[in-house]
């Protein structure tokens, strides 16, 4: 470990650190527009200058390796001219657009020209102007703005994988431009945004909406899937503006994906803001009095097994929670469940069901099989952490199914569940392969669950990893891809019936009442069922209710969401629901004080301290349970991967004007033949 005088302070760094990161563990701040610890070096800002000694002239601490014995001065009026000259140079060309430019209040380029700007400029020759690029829905570009510091093209060709995004043209005819005039083909588009320290690449959707010192700032947690990104709301007068995502080097790292930034304005869209009964085929305002007493009539003309409850995707912990809760002891029954299909679950142990291997896990690993998954689609983010594994450590990454582009090479296997029987029964190369890894990742997508054999095959591939010795204290081979925010808490609170299948039931027109929560994705023919619906929008199940009582969004509640991996994170409320729309957890503590005449918690703290006695429990009587001999039935079937549509994947993304935007640039680049 070398050691280093930064401004006469001795420090000791680890080998492979640059001069600037040596500077910073030292405490000096030191200016750069180029570099971004996520991203290559490219030396090319020169803002980051410093003085070494011995060297008659100033050094860019980016690009330069921490030697021994370096002596480094960083606030030096050598060091101050310097930067200076540097400013100058890239204010020369710089449009003074600061008062119309999206980037105001937060650019670099506006901060570090305060410091180091002067204020006039010696240049009398015209300005550069530069003609703005098509970059689709998302990006709105002003590339005369541009500095040429290179983030945004760094960021396409190493952490987005796809090489769309590039320079043309030499010196002071050097433009950033996409290739083709086309959107980029990347779901993490958009954090281009956050990368340009200038205004060349902003938000479109976000353009001229406000100024950030006007924003009212609240960190949250993403809904839009499983990977409980984290992320910073910003409202205006209760409205959500934007969402940006907030450095998690755990989870999203400092990425986001472009459904989750871009998704918020469908939070204003298809709202429903009062309780509505529907007579005659039309829906109808009414009070909440009036529809509580239309339900408890209803529950008391019926009988308790013909009344079932779902839970859906979006739904908060909470509101899950005390939804059991009023089944359990308010209805007396269990006809409750989250699934909105007929997967497989074994809920007898918590690492049946969630991303065991953890999403840093993800770069330790040396081998990933993926089973009837796609992460880009199913979790971008966690896509971009397998991306990250193989261009760092180039991890192998096989896949039953041929998935199309992933941003990374993989081998595809033919997709028939007889190839999985085989491998995990140990009589292929892959078997060997995954025997030899020290620490595989066998990723399991939801696709596979919902199959004929998903129990068979399920068991099958955990006893191969138990025999072979692949679960040890601090790795853990076995990961199932969730897709919902809900889905892992749901599970977790055990919203399910194994005893009987509620769906079959429920196709089978069994049921009088039918009482969904946030749940828009069940497909069966209504016949004489009284459906009640809560819920933000309206949506599917909105559409085939008798009453709707309008619930909160996730900006508009507190409300724990726990994340694929099994990590429970509090989602905070940014704003308010609109009209008389009220939190999920109150509607239903109401519903059950109209028809027990008491509440079932006398507010949200006792409900939280009940939730979480709930899940300790649980945990504490989890035991494993050896299945070695496995009598499932098998059947050799061609599995194909069924995706949500990206864009339109849940209610909020649906009534977004934005993804319908996007969904329809990926759709034109597909009909014109130019995708990449």
């Amino acid at each position: 470990m070398p050691k280093l005088k930064v401004n006469d302070i001795e420090i000791e760094v680890d080998d492979g650190l640059t001069v600037l990161q040596a500077c910073e563990k030292a405490g000096a701040e030191i200016p750069r527009f180029c570099y971004h610890e996520k991203l290559s070096i490219a030396g090319n800002c020169r803002m980051c200058l410093v003085e070494m000694e011995k060297s008659p002239k100033p050094i860019a601490s980016c690009a330069m390796p921490a030697a021994e014995g370096m002596n480094i001065k960083t606030n030096t009026p050598f060091v101050e001219k310097a930067r200076k000259g540097v400013m100058e140079f890239l204010l020369a060309n710089h449009p003074l657009d600061c008062p119309v430019c999206d980037q105001g209040g937060e650019c670099d380029l506006q901060d570090q020209s305060m410091f180091y700007g002067v204020d006039k400029s010696r240049f009398k020759e015209n300005k550069r102007a530069v003609p703005e690029k098509h970059m689709g829905p998302l990006i709105k570009t002003q590339m005369t703005r541009c500095i040429h510091c290179t983030r945004c093209v760094r960021f396409a060709t190493e952490v987005a994988g796809v090489s769309e995004l590039g320079a043309i043209g030499r010196g002071e005819d050097m433009q950033i431009t996409t290739y083709l005039e086309q959107s980029m083909q990347s779901e993490l588009s958009a954090n281009v945004i956050d990368l340009c320290p200038v205004g060349a690449l902003t938000s479109k959707p976000y353009v001229f909406e406000a100024r950030p010192w006007e924003l009212k700032k609240t960190e949250t947690v993403d809904v839009m899937d499983a990977v409980g990104s984290n992320v910073r709301v910003d409202t205006y007068d209760w409205e959500v503006k934007r969402v940006l995502p907030i450095i998690n080097e755990d989870i999203n790292e400092e990425w986001i994906s472009d459904k989750t930034r871009y998704a918020c304005d469908g939070l204003l869209n298809q709202r429903l803001d009062t309780p509505f009964i529907k007579y005659n085929g039309k829906f109808e305002k009414a009070s909440w009095s009036e529809v509580f007493k239309i339900i408890k009539s209803k529950f008391e003309n019926s009988s308790k097994d013909k009344v079932c409850g779902f839970v859906g995707d979006l739904t908060n912990m909470e509101t899950g929670y005390i939804f059991k809760e009023f089944f359990d002891r308010t209805l007396n029954n269990n006809n409750y469940d989250s699934r909105s299909d007929n997967r497989f679950l074994d809920n007898s142990e918590r690492e049946n069901y969630i991303f065991n291997s953890s999403i840093n896990g993800i770069e330790d690993t040396d081998l990933i099989f993926l089973i009837g998954a796609n992460p880009r689609y199913e979790a971008t983010i966690l896509n971009a952490r397998i991306r990250k594994a193989f261009v760092n450590n180039n991890t192998k990454v096989i896949s039953l199914n041929d998935v199309g582009d992933l941003t990374y090479p993989y081998k595809n296997l033919d997709g028939q569940t007889q190839t999985i029987k085989n491998i995990f029964e140990g009589s292929e190369e892959i078997s060997k392969e995954i025997i030899r890894a020290i620490k595989p990742m066998i990723i399991i997508g939801e696709s596979l669950l919902k199959f004929n054999s998903a129990e068979y095959l399920f068991n099958l591939i955990k006893n191969f990893l138990k025999k072979n010795n692949k679960f040890t204290e601090d790795w853990n081979p076995l990961n199932i891809l969730s897709c919902d925010a809900a889905t892992v808490g749901n599970f977790d609170l055990g919203i399910l019936n194994s005893e009987k299948n509620l769906l079959e039931e429920l196709k089978s027109n069994k049921f009088e009442i039918v009482f969904l929560v946030g749940q828009d994705n069940l497909e069966f023919n209504k016949k004489d069922e009284f459906i009640i619906y809560q819920g933000s929008h309206g949506d599917k199940g909105a559409e085939i209710a008798d009453i709707i009582l309008p619930g909160s969004a996730y900006t508009e509640q507190d409300g724990y969401f726990t994340n694929l991996e099994g990590k429970i994170q509090k989602a905070y409320k940014a704003s308010y629901p609109p009209g008389e729309a009220k939190e999920d957890w109150l509607i239903i503590n109401e519903l059950a004080e109209v028809m027990n005449n008491r509440k079932l918690f006398n507010d949200k703290e006792e409900l939280e301290s009940s939730m979480f006695n709930y899940l300790k429990l649980k945990q504490e009587k989890q035991t494993y349970k050896n299945k070695e001999k496995i009598n499932f039935k098998f059947q050799n079937e061609k599995l194909n991967i069924q995706l949500k549509d990206y864009y339109f994947s849940n209610v909020i993304a649906r009534s977004s004007k934005t993804m319908i935007e996007c969904n329809n640039s990926k759709l034109n680049i597909k009909s014109t033949g130019t995708e990449g």
